[in-house]
């Protein structure tokens, strides 16, 4: 077989496995943004199969055949290191961050003390690892005044968030947070604009804006078609919009990130951004953010999936 000219190349002779699916609770969400780079991929002229992931992923991985994984998985045991730890292993290249890097992404508490560590702003907050039984406990230990936000340390798509206004909230928001995770976050409320910052290999893309009709950008929001206006590259001095690009890249960089990602940040009244997150898969739905952000600055749908999957590697490589 004749070597391959160039990197699009050595990609076609692959056999291109998308990993969705999942058992969290985005499941349905991974579906979607697996079908669709599926079928950018098939587009493309790529020998691309569908992979839903289960339990069994190991197995089903070894009978596969797939030469690279294309990781289109959301939530617990697909985005937080479990999945890149198997395809180490394995000996599968694959896209995105690796291990470590997405299992500290995955984990606000940790991503958020390494913002600190770093100097870069995020919002005060508070860390609780406790069961639902001991609600009154940790309402006892609170000391960010309203309004705050509760979340599970470890969920994505919104799962299990509140902003909790007044103080008969606070029980409810800590149950919701609790049934998804056993560790949870108290972040101060900071009122202002939302805004996501897209990266992909460590390119920044136009911000966008987030305005969710109902004023929360929650599950519904954010895959309900029409519930949220997205303004793309929004209106504001050339100065903020680099600044705002550059703090999302050092957070890139400061969890060691690769492909593509997505840093989320809220912009206060006085025009200071601070880091809520990273999401390091981001959604490949017609509602995701990445696309829009890619849209803007001239990348089509399908070269974006392109992108992303030519970045694909082993990061414990050493062969």
């Amino acid at each position: 077989m004749a070597e391959p000219r160039n990197i699009k190349d050595s990609f076609k002779i692959r056999k291109i496995g998308v990993l969705m699916g999942g058992i969290s609770a985005e499941r349905e969400i991974s579906l979607q943004t697996g079908s669709s780079i599926l079928d950018a991929l098939l587009r493309k002229g790529y020998n691309a199969v569908a992979i839903d992931v289960n339990m069994d992923i190991a197995k089903t991985l070894q009978q596969s055949g797939i030469d690279t994984a294309y990781i289109a998985l959301h939530g617990i045991l697909g985005e937080d290191g479990a999945i890149q730890g198997l395809l180490e292993i394995s000996r599968i290249p694959y896209t995105g961050s690796g291990l470590l890097s997405s299992a500290i992404s995955m984990n606000k508490n940790v991503s958020k003390q390494i913002f600190n560590y770093h100097g870069l702003p995020t919002p005060s907050f508070q860390v609780f690892k406790s069961t639902e039984e001991e609600i009154s406990s940790i309402k006892s230990q609170i000391n960010i005044s309203l309004p705050f936000v509760v979340k599970p340390s470890e969920e994505g798509s919104t799962i299990g968030i509140s902003i909790v206004k007044k103080e008969d909230e606070v029980s409810n928001a800590l149950s919701a947070a609790l049934k998804c995770n056993s560790e949870i976050i108290i972040e101060k409320f900071i009122k202002g604009k939302e805004l996501t910052a897209a990266i992909i290999n460590g390119k920044p893309l136009p911000l966008i804006e987030i305005v969710p009709k109902s004023g929360f950008y929650d599950y519904q929001s954010k895959y309900t078609s029409g519930s949220t206006k997205y303004i793309v590259a929004p209106t504001m001095e050339k100065e903020l919009e680099t600044k705002i690009q550059e703090l999302a890249l050092k957070a890139y960089h400061a969890l060691n990130c690769c492909g593509a990602a997505r840093v989320d940040i809220i912009l206060d009244e006085e025009k200071t951004p601070s880091i809520l997150e990273i999401n390091t898969i981001p959604g490949m739905t017609e509602n995701s953010l990445l696309p829009k952000a890619a849209k803007n600055a001239g990348i089509s749908f399908d070269e974006l999936v392109e992108e992303i999957l030519f970045a694909a590697k082993l990061h414990k490589n050493k062969s």
